[in-house]
């Protein structure tokens, strides 16, 4: 438990910005996800459509320092290369 005000204070901080991360990242998880239905249903035009949807999700987890810029580059790379592999 907190000694000092400050350290209270630091705690509820923590416990907001831990909420809004968790949900920020669950909606970068949900576009990843979302492109991942369309590459696996076979429609190229809506998968190109999710993923340019889900590149600002991502990219904005990368300014917000939720997720590290690698992270966010491979999941980037990949999608985009399962979408060009499609037929």
């Amino acid at each position: 438990m907190a000694n000092t005000k400050s350290a209270e204070k630091a705690a509820r901080q923590a416990e907001k910005h831990r909420a809004r991360n968790v949900a920020l990242r669950s909606r970068m998880r949900t576009a990843v996800r979302s492109v991942t239905a369309a590459i696996a249903g076979g429609d190229k035009s809506a998968a190109r459509g999710h993923y340019q949807r889900a590149v600002p999700v991502i990219d904005s987890l990368v300014s917000k320092q939720i997720i590290h810029r690698n992270k966010a580059a491979r999941h980037k790379s990949r999608l985009a290369a399962r979408i060009r592999a499609m037929a």
